[in-house]
């Protein structure tokens, strides 16, 4: 991984993830920042994380057909933002438009 880039690792309390991971202590390897907080997702309000989810599964609604067939409908406001390459290039306007100058 990149210096700058964070792991939490929510296993912190059985060994973790990650091999230097110590749980309920944030260190710093190599530049990336890991989280031992196996505690985490006790902290979070349960409103915030299933209103997430719902966001989570109305967005993968949006994609994938009832029959699980993946569809983008390119017609769909937030498809068409979200979307940032198909079939190898940037589909996204203003991304394009910022790598092009």
């Amino acid at each position: 991984m990149k210096p700058g880039s964070v792991i939490i690792d929510l296993a912190a309390s059985t060994g973790g993830n990650c091999e230097v991971t110590r749980n309920d202590e944030t260190i710093v390897h190599h530049g990336i920042r890991i989280i031992g907080n196996s505690l985490l997702p006790v902290d979070m309000p349960t409103d915030a994380s299933k209103m997430f989810g719902k966001n989570v599964i109305n967005f993968l609604k949006l994609m994938i057909s009832a029959k699980g067939e993946f569809n983008l409908n390119w017609d769909d406001d937030i498809v068409k933002g979200t979307c940032v390459t198909f079939n190898r290039e940037i589909v996204h306007e203003r991304i394009k438009s910022v790598i092009n100058t």
